[in-house]
């Protein structure tokens, strides 16, 4: 199955939840679930019973649309993570979130994930002084990506990072403005993610059947 192209804001409002799609506008009250906080379609102010199964399908899909992911690939990211020490919810965010599209937009360098995961296939990103196209790619603590000299000029790249303060940039990677990189101090741990809200357990219930 394609990858979705519609309007991004119906996932929001289905999901009942700012999942950040939109970059700057879900900061503003131009935000779709703020002025119609009810899922879309001609049934969505209906008052539906929803099943223990349909809680934590919909959790799902939060968390694989909030990282613009496929079904496939997120059962994969899943397995993987069931497979790591620890817990198995935790690890499966953890490695959502040192996906190169996802550190490229924590650092500011994109308003959304799927900006950054353009930009990425673009070619206009370093990891470590080498050119990575994969927005897939897992970054590792003590990476340092990097834009790359010829891409500095892009207009949406540079407006981004003006207004990173508004989205704020986590404490678990730093960013230097001025050199046009950023570097990944250290893991995220599970209070540090904290936008949008999930609740991975859910997931591990789902997939646990």
């Amino acid at each position: 199955m394609s990858r979705y192209s519609g309007p991004v804001c119906r996932q929001c409002r289905r999901e009942n939840a700012k999942l950040f799609l939109k970059g700057d506008r879900c900061y503003t009250d131009k935000c779709a679930v703020e002025r119609r906080n009810y899922a879309p379609g001609q049934h969505g102010q209906r008052r539906t019973k929803v099943s223990d199964y349909g809680i934590q399908l919909r959790e799902k899909q939060k968390v694989k649309r909030t990282y613009g992911l496929q079904e496939k690939q997120f059962r994969l990211y899943f397995k993987k993570a069931d497979r790591m020490k620890g817990v198995t919810g935790e690890n499966l965010l953890m490695l959502l979130e040192r996906r190169l599209d996802s550190i490229v937009y924590r650092l500011g360098f994109a308003v959304s994930r799927a900006q950054a995961r353009t930009l990425v296939r673009h070619g206009h990103f370093q990891v470590n002084d080498r050119k990575v196209d994969i927005p897939s790619y897992l970054v590792r603590p003590n990476d340092v990506v990097s834009l790359r000299e010829k891409s500095r000029e892009i207009a949406c790249i540079n407006e981004s990072l003006d207004s990173v303060m508004r989205r704020g940039v986590p404490s678990w990677v730093e960013l230097e403005r001025d050199a046009f990189k950023g570097s990944i101090k250290t893991l995220p741990v599970r209070s540090e993610l904290t936008t949008p809200e999930f609740q991975e357990q859910l997931i591990v219930e789902l997939y646990s059947k």
